[in-house]
């Protein structure tokens, strides 16, 4: 086992944390306050490679591996919940299921805009009525010619409002449960699709969260992805992504906290001494140090899991699991040594404390985490095989054009 960052990955670090630093940190409390979604970075971050990371260089991505999306994603949820959740949707979510699970022509058409932030993207599954109970959802698709038909509402999902090109489910077999459901690839601007913003969240401010609501929306087959009845699989696997990138964020968040803490706790005198020489502090950032050592570790197991295209369903749960209950920890511990000052926003654990309580809920609460968790160890769940599993990481192939990886 080798745990040394390659030279690339340290590379990446330092541009992601500088990103992070000089790019996201002095803007964000101010959208935070104001509610309002930090559109000014997305072309910095296309720039930079983020929005089609882990995406073969021939469709437009960087062709980066796995590794270096939780890299990425640790960096900028350093700065805010908000801007990790960006990648995570967009990539996680909508851009990689694509190349997963999308034909050919699907990946040359949907992958570059994609990649190059020219399109901005989210996923639609959750439902009013339809949270971790994914057959409950009521969203249809009539097959209709060549067609389908779409009628139903989506909730709680991030970026509704922002993006231009909408990953959704919906049952074109209503007797199916799970198995009748297919994803559908929708575009911004389709007669019938309209979408809003919910307001009034705890955290996580400068991040759109919304609504989609499809009205008799056409969809033409070549929208389709995957087979039909394949869409709760499709999802399933795609929030693997996801989790993987809530974990590592939530890492970086526990960094924040830890630093922020230390930082305050050198500065502020009681009774003649700068906090940091009580030892009930001192527990307090030793916890965090030792939830940091604990969440890296999973982090990094999951990562190498993706990249080898080794299934990692069960590991990427822990990770998102424990990190993200580590994170509401660290942000709870990190505001009480800022005592009052920790109360109020002058601060950024007030802000990481907000933030991090919606990373226990959102990707699967914690409650089904442990079910999941509970059911691997007792031997009554098993991951079967897809028929599209997402390949392992291949540098010459991931980084390669395209006429190059024809002449290879």
């Amino acid at each position: 086992m080798d745990f040394r960052l390659t030279d690339e990955h340290k590379m990446i670090e330092k541009m992601a944390y500088d990103f992070t630093r000089k790019e996201v940190m002095p803007i964000i409390k101010e959208h935070d306050r104001n509610h309002t979604f930090p559109h000014e970075l997305l072309p910095k971050m296309a720039e930079l490679g983020f929005l089609g990371l882990c995406l073969p260089v021939r469709y437009g991505g960087a062709g980066m591996d796995f590794i270096s999306l939780g890299i990425i994603s640790e960096a900028l949820e350093y700065g805010d919940s908000s801007v990790r959740e960006t990648v995570a949707v967009h990539l996680g979510l909508h851009a990689l299921p694509i190349f997963q699970w999308g034909a050919e022509e699907q990946k040359r058409e949907f992958l570059p805009p994609l990649a190059r932030g020219e399109h901005i993207a989210c996923f639609g599954l959750t439902e009013p009525g339809a949270g971790s109970d994914v057959a409950a959802m009521r969203t249809t698709a009539r097959k209709d010619g060549d067609d389908y038909i779409l009628n139903g509402e989506k909730m709680w999902i991030t970026l509704s409002n922002v993006a231009d090109r909408f990953l959704v489910f919906g049952k074109t077999d209503t007797s199916k449960g799970a198995g009748g459901i297919t994803a559908f690839i929708l575009e911004r601007g389709w007669k019938g699709l309209t979408t809003g913003t919910i307001e009034g969240k705890m955290g996580v401010h400068a991040s759109n969260t919304g609504w989609i609501s499809m009205h008799d929306v056409r969809v033409p087959k070549s929208h389709r992805l995957g087979l039909e009845g394949e869409g709760f699989k499709i999802a399933m696997s795609a929030l693997d992504n996801a989790r993987y990138g809530v974990a590592a964020g939530a890492v970086g968040v526990m960094k924040a906290c830890r630093d922020e803490s230390i930082k305050y706790a050198k500065q502020r005198v009681t009774f003649g001494r700068p906090i940091a020489e009580y030892q009930l502090v001192q527990q307090m950032i030793a916890n965090m140090q030792q939830c940091i050592d604990i969440g890296q570790l999973l982090v990094w197991k999951a990562g190498w899991l993706k990249n080898m295209g080794i299934r990692n369903t069960r590991e990427t749960s822990m990770a998102k699991w424990y990190c993200t209950e580590a994170a509401n920890r660290c942000a709870n511990d990190a505001v009480q040594i800022h005592g009052a000052y920790g109360y109020s926003d002058e601060y950024n654990v007030e802000r990481h404390l907000r933030n991090t309580k919606s990373a226990v809920i959102y990707e699967g609460t914690s409650q089904i985490h442990t079910l999941m968790q509970a059911a691997y160890a007792l031997g009554e769940r098993e991951d079967r095989p897809m028929r599209c599993e997402m390949p392992a990481y291949d540098p010459v192939a991931w980084q390669a054009e395209e006429g190059e990886l024809i002449a290879a």
